[in-house]
């Protein structure tokens, strides 16, 4: 005879989706958005003027405190998250408690990719690296990428419509080789991380930054300027980038983290009201 503890829970069907399901216009949920940008362009700093932002930092990512400390951001509520475990667990927390903050900042995500990668190579490789475990062709990125990067993305938006946090992602831009199947390869800024977790994010988004110095080279191939920042919002042959806002294709970032928010919800006010600003 079964006992209390030893009976199954009874799961009820899922149900039948049908026309009737079906809304008109949509769910009006905030953005989810990916600022990357090489380092000292301003990313946190835009990121804390976010409303009510409340930041997961991946280790040793001090960016934050030193803000704070120099006075340029106020205090800001944040967690340096030591594990992958840890970071599913505070989402997890999020999406079941009432919070004040509107925001969630993570940063940097190419920071989480490597606490993934190392959840992954703990997990499926007994911790071996080499040529022989995760390294073998690839083969621990992409599980990474398939895997836990992919249910990460989905408990970003569930916590979304959960308490409608608007989600920003900062990451470290690197220079990678994009292999051109129209002709020669040529190098581009994209976001420091795996090419298959980073695409996953690029189709998961719905704005992609990215922040740059304008930079201009003379005839003496002498490079001058890098004091005006610019936030680009279309792909360009240079750059990932992309909205689905109607924002132009580049914003003035100012002189402050403020001014480039400030900036930045003005352009995405145009562009949602069908009014690009140029």
């Amino acid at each position: 005879m079964a006992t209390a503890t030893s009976r199954r829970p009874t799961v009820s069907p899922p149900k039948k989706l049908s026309l009737s399901d079906a809304i008109a216009g949509s769910k009006k949920l905030p953005s989810r958005v990916v600022f990357h940008g090489q380092g000292g362009i301003g990313k946190t700093c835009f990121a804390g003027h976010a409303p009510k932002p409340f930041f997961l930092l991946s280790p040793g990512e001090t960016g934050l405190h030193t803000l704070i400390d120099s006075g340029i951001l106020s205090d800001t509520p944040n967690l340096e998250v030591p594990s992958w475990s840890g970071l599913l667990d505070v989402i997890e927390e999020l999406i079941a408690t009432e919070v004040p903050h509107k925001t969630l900042v993570i940063d940097t995500i190419d920071g989480m990719e490597k606490l993934a990668n190392q959840f992954v190579c703990d997990t499926n490789y007994s911790g071996d690296w080499s040529e022989k475990g995760f390294m073998s062709y690839q083969c621990g990125f992409r599980g990474v990428a398939a895997g836990p990067w992919r249910g990460f993305l989905a408990s970003l938006d569930r916590l979304r419509e959960a308490r409608q946090m608007g989600i920003l992602l900062l990451a470290h831009t690197g220079v990678g080789n994009h292999r051109n199947p129209n002709g020669s390869d040529y190098s581009r800024f994209m976001p420091d991380m795996y090419k298959d977790a980073w695409q996953l994010t690029y189709g998961w988004a719905d704005i992609v930054l990215f922040g740059n110095r304008d930079i201009i080279v003379e005839k003496d191939k002498k490079a001058k300027g890098g004091a005006i920042r610019t936030c680009y919002s279309e792909y360009d042959a240079a750059w990932d980038a992309k909205n689905r806002h109607n924002l132009p294709p580049e914003i003035d970032m100012g002189e402050s983290g403020k001014e480039a928010w400030d900036n930045f919800m003005v352009a995405l006010a145009a562009g949602r009201n069908g009014k690009k600003k140029e």
